[in-house]
């Protein structure tokens, strides 16, 4: 026999727990359906505003028309992959000024792809099937500016 009442205490107390974070426009660059809708529900849940991109060519096109705050890119992808759409975007950055934060969201859970992803110009990384936890704590780290290597006693 249990209370709901003192059953449900600890879930309202979710939303102000330190993993909140600001409503942003993300960019979700994900061909994969099964990955698309994880990640819309998670984000979506979170409050942000999710534009999806199939393919880098697409992602390029997206970030070039529209605002984002983030993008999340998938690396291996028809047309044109994450690590390919990384560096043209950074190399259009430099080009025109700006920096948006990008993170690796990959089945590559190998150190090597880690890396390749940091010199690509990725700011972080997340392995998938992505966990909420890890997706938090990756945003948060670009939120706190500290990037992927981010510590909490870190003081940036």
């Amino acid at each position: 026999d249990r209370c709901d009442g003192e059953a449900s205490l600890p879930t309202s107390e979710i939303p102000s727990s330190p993993n909140v974070m600001p409503a942003m426009r993300i960019l979700l660059v994900e061909d994969g359906l099964v990955n698309q809708k994880l990640a819309l529900g998670m984000l979506g849940m979170w409050g942000h505003d999710v534009t999806i991109a199939e393919n880098g060519k697409t992602a390029i096109d997206q970030w070039e028309s529209n605002s984002f705050d983030l993008i999340l890119m998938d690396l291996q992808m028809p047309v044109m992959g994450g690590l390919a759409a990384t560096k043209e975007i950074r190399r259009l950055e430099q080009e025109r000024g700006g920096h948006i934060p990008i993170i690796a969201m990959t089945a590559h859970a190998m150190k090597g792809d880690r890396e390749l992803c940091l010199q690509a110009g990725m700011d972080g990384y997340v392995s998938k099937p992505v966990r909420k936890q890890e997706l938090i704590d990756a945003v948060q780290a670009i939120l706190n500016g500290s990037g992927e290597e981010a510590v909490s006693h870190q003081d940036a």
